[in-house]
Formats: structure tokens, sequence, C-alpha cells
């Protein structure tokens, strides 16, 4: 079900990218937050009236807890235009309320179409494929400690957030230079480029952006049931199976806590273990950071466990922390994972920074 409610805009507290976020008051008198996207409905000022979806935020949900903005009736964000000499014809949202047409950097208005027709190889690009959108800048981290010079793509699937303005960290990325692109794919949209899937998504990395890596992840709001099968990061085997089927190089980024209350997800989580181990079928490299103390020995057993099972499919790499801590802590971004900082949480940052530091490895040599 959907929770609506009318409001007033009070104020507009913050704004990045796209998105804004308002101080919205209801009837009641309570003054709620509200996301705004102004490709959706305008760049809103105090005393608008807006009519907002609070399911979410009533259910008190984490990442997604806020209202949303689904209209401002009496200040429409556009003229009315004639939608058919509008160029493109991807709708993403499909079928719902929300659906937005974009032009997609595959189809046939796209300048990019004639390049995209016929491509069919990665050339061995690297790959880094991650379950959580947290894990994004700890790979940047890795990447740029090693070599800053590389062009780095992003690829957001829609197992979170579907619009990429969502995400305060890529467009802080965006804006300090450690990022180059941006794709959305599948039903996410809002990137640089736009792609139908995962596959148009990295070969547009290769042969529009130019990337020499490219990390590929969810967008915010991971969703997890506590069941073995019911989560959303399942489609972090999935993109390995991309990006292998395509000639890439895929580089999986353990999901790794020192901290989480659950015992599935201390060391190695189990959704890298199902992701990897278990989803994917192509052969990828697994970056695993050396630790200290029983954590590291127990995280190195959870991988090489992995490995072997997979009857050498997946290949085990040992990788060095030094220099990690001083690259994760230079982020131009705040490091947050299920809401836990770097000091809270460091296997978790150092997981994801190992990756970009092998991918990095690997594209160089490339």
């Amino acid at each position: 079900m959907i929770q609506w409610r009318r409001g007033v805009v009070v104020e507009v507290r913050s704004r990045w990218a796209g998105a804004v976020e308002y101080a919205v008051r209801l009837p009641s008198g309570d003054v709620v937050r509200a996301l705004g996207y102004v490709e959706v409905v305008g760049d809103l000022g105090p005393g608008t009236a807006v009519l907002l979806n609070t399911t979410a935020l009533e259910r008190g949900l984490g990442t997604g807890g806020l209202a949303i903005v689904v209209a401002a009736p009496d200040a429409l964000p556009h003229p009315v235009e004639d939608v058919t000499a509008v160029r493109g014809h991807l709708v993403k949202a499909r079928y719902t309320p929300s659906q937005t047409m974009v032009l997609g950097v595959d189809e046939q208005d796209s300048e990019h179409h004639e390049v995209l027709a016929g491509a069919d190889d990665l050339a061995g690009l690297p790959v880094v494929v991650a379950d959580l959108h947290s894990a994004l800048p700890a790979v940047l981290a890795g990447l740029r400690e090693a070599a800053p010079s590389l062009r780095v793509a992003y690829v957001m699937t829609d197992g979170g957030a579907l619009p990429l303005d969502f995400s305060r960290t890529v467009a802080g990325l965006r804006d300090a230079g450690w990022l180059d692109a941006s794709i959305t794919v599948g039903q996410a949209f809002g990137g640089d480029l736009e792609a139908v899937n995962v596959h148009t998504g990295l070969l547009a990395a290769r042969h529009v952006v130019r990337a020499d890596v490219v990390v590929v992840s969810q967008g915010p709001g991971n969703l997890g049931t506590g069941t073995r099968w019911g989560f959303s990061g399942t489609s972090a085997g999935e993109a390995v199976n991309a990006a292998g089927t395509l000639g890439g190089r895929p580089v999986c980024s353990l999901r790794i806590s020192e901290a989480d209350p659950r015992e599935r997800h201390l060391g190695v989580s189990h959704h890298s273990l199902t992701a990897y181990g278990r989803v994917s079928l192509v052969p990828a490299d697994v970056p695993v950071p050396l630790l200290p103390g029983g954590l590291g020995a127990r995280v190195l057993e959870q991988a090489r466990a992995m490995g072997a099972a997979s009857g050498g499919r997946l290949s085990v790499h040992e990788v060095e922390t030094d220099g990690l801590e001083a690259a994760l802590r230079s982020s131009p971004v705040t490091l947050s994972t299920m809401g836990r900082g770097y000091d809270d949480d460091r296997a978790g940052f150092l997981g994801a920074a190992v990756a970009g530091r092998y991918a990095a490895r690997l594209a160089r040599v490339i």
C-alpha cells in the first residue's frame, strides 16, 4: 500500500545533484523530511503545496525512511510539450505512476548506437562488483591509491534506489573528480548514460566512456530478509556473469564486517558467499584483505573455502592493506555502511579497498 499525505514546503534543507531535501509541514503541524527530484517535480520553494508518499517514513525504514515528494499540483515543473518529439523511448520505473522516459545509450536514437550495435567484448576490462552501494567510495580509494589517473565508470543496478540522484555518495565522488561517469541500468535511471541492462551498461563503459575500470553495485537501500536467498545483493553474482561473458575481468569485492551484530554477516557475509560462490558461474578474482588476528584468519578461511568449493572458478588473492587506511580517510564522502563509519567497522571498508587496489593492478597490465 501507499500512504499519502498533503503538506506545505517550509524550507529547503539541502541539495545535491538533482535532489533536494525539504522540510514539509503536514496538516497535523508535524514537520517531516521530504525528498524531491528536480527532474520529476521541479525546484520548489517555501509555501508550495505538495503531495507526499510517506510510506517508508511512517514505517521507520533506514536508507529510504523519509517522505517523497510525488507532485506539486499547483507548480508543475514543465510546460506542456509534445512527448513524441523527445528523443529516446527507454521507459524506467515502468508501469508505475512515476515512470519516466529517457534516451538509452544503446537505442536507435542515440549517437552511440552504431558503436554499441555490434559491441561484444570488454577486452579484459577490470570490473569490480560489490554488494552494497557503500562499498563504492572504498573501492575508489583503493583504486586511486594504486593508480590515481585511471578513468573509472560506475554502473548502478536497480537492486536498491532507482534514481541515481538519491545517492549523495555519487554526487560527492563526481564533484571531487574521483568518478568519471555513471551509467544506470535496468529500472535505475539518472546516470550520465542510461542502458537497458548490465551488459550494455558495461559495454558503454568500455566503448563510450573509455573507462579503465568499472565498478558495479546496486544503488543505496539494499534489501534483505534474513533468508538464504532473499536479498537484493544476489545481483552481484549476476553482474559477475555479465562481465565474464563479455570478456571482462570480474573482481569480486567481498562484503566483510567485524562489527555487524548478525552472525551471518560477520567475517565474510553470507551475501558474498552466496552471490559469488553460487550465483556467479564464470571465472573471477576474489581479493581478500590481510587483516590481523582472529578476524583475518576467519575471513581468509571463508574465502579459501568458497574458492575451493567453486572448483577453481574463483581465484582467491591475498592483498596487503598497508597504506589503505590513509587512502580511505582521504575519501571526499563520508564512509558509512549499515550505519557504521570507518572507525566502527574498518574491515568492511578494507575489504572493498583491496578490490580496488587489485583491479588497479589489472588495469595497468591490460
